[in-house]
């Protein structure tokens, strides 16, 4: 008989060591190391011969879709800001899969630059079939007199335009069977005082992905989100404080914060064809913290 695998000791649950970071953070930096899958994740070919962006892909949540995704057959362009380092180490776990990875550094909130993503892909890849918009900002302040209207409209413009822009691209090089997953949060559910406008835009990110779900039906194209709960990647030391990052996800239902890995599972379901009749939908990766 096969041990159970108890999900409130499958990672630890101790305190992170106090720690921050420059925005938006490396996982070099981070203590103790994020696990994206790289020793756990074994693929079966379910998105074999796919062509597939992943905004944000170079670290955190998108390195683990990102290895996920090569190891079930995807060849993944990956998005992403600045920090080469963590984008080629990417690209080596995709190569490593024997699939083609292609890097594409600058900022979405530039419609110019969502432009060149989907024309990379396209020129690059042979198409687009897979398109993760999962790039994020978010900073914690203690007060709304905190948040100034730069940052405000910094996390609007990281968080939903680039959805905006690169769907709207996309379009024309999605066939039907292919899916659009976007990235939303917990927070979407159960807004954090704290993270004002990043949960607000993961509301946003909802309705956005619900219309896009009936605008595209008759097109064949899928769009869902997922929902992360407290997920240890570099955004967390990167925009909250030492204190925040020591307690961080220890506040929900199993104790503990969840892990790259942990989210990959989801995204591939919904990007193969075992998710053919989900649209619309998200799946709540949090951790048992509610979303009702």
């Amino acid at each position: 008989m096969a041990a159970n695998n108890d999900p409130t000791k499958k990672y630890s649950n101790d305190a992170f060591p106090q720690q921050q970071q420059d925005t938006p953070g490396t996982e070099q930096q981070m203590s103790p190391k994020a696990d994206h899958g790289e020793t756990s994740y074994y693929g079966c070919n379910k998105l074999a011969g796919k062509k597939a962006i992943i905004t944000g892909g170079d670290s955190g949540i998108g390195r683990a879709v990102a290895i996920a995704f090569a190891r079930e057959g995807a060849d993944v362009l990956i998005a992403y800001l600045d920090e080469h380092r963590d984008a080629a180490e990417t690209a080596g776990y995709i190569e490593a899969a024997g699939k083609k990875a292609v890097l594409v550094s600058g900022d979405i909130c530039e419609e110019a630059h969502c432009k060149k993503i989907i024309d990379t892909a396209v020129a690059e890849l042979g198409g687009v079939d897979i398109l993760v918009n999962n790039a994020a900002f978010q900073m914690s302040r203690n007060s709304l007199q905190e948040v100034s209207a730069a940052e405000w409209d910094r996390t609007f413009k990281t968080n939903i335009y680039p959805m905006f822009y690169l769907c709207k691209l996309a379009e024309e090089h999605l066939r039907p069977g292919s899916a659009v997953i976007n990235t939303t949060s917990v927070n979407a559910y159960k807004p954090r005082p704290t993270l004002i406008a990043y949960a607000a835009t993961k509301g946003a990110i909802q309705n956005f992905t619900s219309n896009m779900a009936q605008l595209w039906g008759e097109k064949g194209i899928r769009v869902n989100c997922v929902a992360p709960g407290p997920v240890w990647t570099p955004l967390i030391p990167s925009t909250m404080s030492a204190e925040e990052v020591s307690s961080f996800g220890q506040d929900v239902p199993l104790q503990r914060a969840g892990q790259p890995a942990e989210l990959a599972a989801a995204y591939v379901l919904l990007a193969s064809d075992d998710a053919s009749y989900i649209s619309g939908a998200t799946i709540q990766v949090t951790g048992g913290s509610p979303t009702i």
